[in-house]
């Protein structure tokens, strides 16, 4: 695929070339109200990039200086973004739900000089903490509704001030951007990782410039994307760059608006985690369960069709997983088995898309080519859902440090169970944990490994400079170029990669036995009636799990609960669970018999971000361990 948008290692490049390109298409929308959206223009935003960095450059921003900013998805942070870009510096972004530990910590270790603040609440949090932040000296309130305190700038301020300084001829803002060299930093991003404090990962103009230029799936002017993950991650940060590339609109939602919005916009693309899906599966599986009989009838039958069908299509395009290199005669026997059930099912199939699938492919707008999901593992029951009914999800791989996509399924190569194909110009390494031994690529081996486990690594021009003045975590992960993930897969015989958990997360047995907790608690989550779960059993003799029930779930199964805390220590609730936990994590579902469950607790509060799970809904386990203690205790002392 021929690559069509703008690239260059100048970042600040890339823009102007935008605003010359796309002048006046729309490039991000706000909501007005539902259904209304006030755009910004390539050309407007570009000019108020210009305005905003050259009245930076006045309050003292040098090239290669960093800028907090520490605000949401909104348009304003796109144009600070493009104006700290343009000064040839570098921003540190963080969410509003930064805590008052974490924005001392961040500003301080970063070197912020400047800081925008989105709103004047964060802005009062900010202000009681500067005594303790000695280089910060100038704070930009980034709300056009609030007037900025004494002491405090304004974003739309500064903006007119730049704009009159322009109008003076002051052209320094174009020598900063002609001065900005492909090893520069373009964003400092702090892990808000499951373990340890914040690591400043650098991230240079080159690191995402190779992003965007290797973009593995078409994007057209007209495509319209949907912004719902925060955008200071480098994930949806890079969507907003490969849009800003191929000249399309942003349009910027929330979990409140979000359906709203999907039925206004008509998205083609978005990026999103596997959390959104997951409650999209539940609440259209309620639906259908709660439906007439007939609708109920129709829909499996529906899917079921779909299911036939898709999945022997998928064998004919290599798009089934396939782990242990198939011989000839597993090969035709598939054949011929794919071959049957799509005539067969074919007929009802075509019959029933238009009248019952093609209604739920409107959930999304009607005109949905796809999502990219990341950020964590989509659960296998939810990922063949969606796209056996018609919904692509590309799952992707990826981490921060490597600015973040290292992997990501195309509609090409949409292999589910695999997170696809490497990102272009990536290269891969399967570790093995014991011994160190390259296990693929290994000539020596089947496959030249495919289908071994062990720990991935990763090599390419998206991999970061290194961890801000932390040269000894930078060595930890970072040799010759190749950059330790800490996660644990494999390379399928269709190339394609298989996450499988973390090295971190690895459980080991009083037995020694070692085994990866995440398979275990995606396929517990696959019943109605758990809807959050992670597995213990460090140093135990056997596994167990804490469990979240499902409220919902329950209801439907005649258990009426008011609250969490009720299920929690309802008899029937907790056999229920129970019982469902040795029907789905058993010898028959592939499960080795270490793996079993020897018991479970469930809890009267769900796992929430800031709490039990990160930004990325990935689960904190030290916290969870020290904070229910007492009840992983209950489950071995059983």
């Amino acid at each position: 695929m021929k690559f069509q948008g703008i690239a260059s290692d100048n970042l600040a490049e890339m823009y102007r070339l935008a605003a010359e390109r796309y002048g006046d298409r729309p490039a991000f929308a706000s909501r007005i109200r539902k259904g209304v959206y006030q755009p910004v223009s390539y050309r407007d935003l570009y000019d108020f990039g210009l305005y905003l960095g050259t009245a930076l450059i006045e309050l003292g921003v040098d090239a290669r200086d960093h800028v907090g900013l520490l605000a949401d998805n909104r348009v304003e942070w796109n144009i600070a973004d493009y104006a700290i870009l343009m000064c040839g510096a570098a921003d540190v972004p963080r969410g509003t739900d930064v805590t008052n530990q974490e924005i001392e910590y961040i500003l301080q270790h970063s070197d912020a000089k400047v800081v925008f603040v989105e709103s004047a609440r964060l802005l009062e949090r900010v202000i009681r903490i500067m005594p303790k932040l000695d280089k910060v000296t100038h704070l930009i309130l980034m709300d056009p509704k609030a007037p900025p305190p004494k002491g405090v700038l304004g974003l739309y301020g500064l903006v007119e001030r730049g704009k009159a300084l322009r109008a003076e001829g002051d052209r320094q803002v174009e020598d900063r951007m002609a001065q900005i060299k492909p090893d520069d930093l373009f964003t400092l991003i702090y892990t808000s990782g499951t373990t340890g404090t914040p690591k400043g990962v650098q991230l240079t103009h080159a690191n995402m410039a190779s992003q965007v230029r290797n973009l593995p799936f078409p994007l057209e002017p007209d495509d319209r994307l949907l912004s719902i993950l925060p955008v200071w991650h480098s994930y949806e940060r890079i969507f907003h760059m490969i849009a800003v590339s191929n000249g399309c609109c942003t349009y910027f939602t929330s979990l409140r608006t979000l359906g709203d919005d999907l039925k206004a916009v008509k998205p083609t693309i978005m990026a999103s985690a596997p959390r959104l899906w997951e409650n999209l599966y539940l609440k259209i599986r309620k639906n259908v369960e709660t439906s007439h009989w007939i609708r109920r009838a129709l829909f499996r039958a529906a899917y079921f069709s779909s299911r036939m069908v898709k999945g022997s299509l998928f064998f004919f395009q290599r798009k089934e997983m396939d782990l242990e290199g198939r011989g000839l005669g597993e090969t035709l026997g598939k054949a011929a088995a794919g071959a049957f059930k799509i005539l067969f099912f074919l007929p009802l199939y075509v019959a029933l898309n238009a009248v019952v699938l093609e209604k739920l492919r409107q959930i999304v707008g009607g005109s949905f080519k796809g999502t990219v999901s990341g950020g964590g593992a989509l659960q296998p029951h939810v990922d063949e859902f969606f796209n056996y009914i018609g919904i692509p999800v590309k799952e992707g791989y990826g981490l921060t440090e490597t600015s973040p996509v290292a992997a990501v399924r195309t509609l090409e190569r949409l292999v589910i169970g695999t997170v696809g194909p490497l990102y272009p110009e990536t290269e891969l390494r399967i570790i093995d944990l014991n011994t160190g031994e390259v296990l693929y690529p290994n000539p020596s081996k089947k496959g030249k490994g495919r289908g071994l486990k062990g720990e991935i690594h990763l090599k390419g021009p998206q991999v970061m400079k290194g961890y801000y003045k932390n040269p000894e975590a930078t060595a930890r992960v970072l040799k010759d170029g190749w950059f330790n993930t800490g996660d644990i897969g494999m390379y399928t015989y269709n190339n394609c990669l298989k996450i499988m958990g973390r090295s971190k997360d690895t459980i080991v047995l009083l037995n020694g036995e070692n085994l990866e907790p995440i398979p275990i608690e995606a396929k517990l989550c696959e019943s109605p009636l758990v809807d959050q779960c992670m597995v213990v059993g460090q140093d135990r003799k056997h596994l167990g799990a804490l469990v979240v029930p499902s409220l919902e779930g329950f209801e439907a199964a005649g258990i009426k609960a008011e609250s969490l805390a009720d299920l929690a220590h309802h008899k029937e609730a907790i056999r229920m669970i129970r019982q469902e936990a040795k029907r789905l994590i058993s010898s028959d579902n592939g499960f080795k018999k270490f793996e079993h469950l020897h018991d479970v607790r469930l809890l009267e509060k769900a796992f929430e971000v800031g709490e039990e799970m990160t930004n990325t809904f990935k689960i904190k386990r030290h916290v969870v361990d020290e904070k229910y203690r007492h009840l992983i205790d209950e489950i071995f002392a059983a």
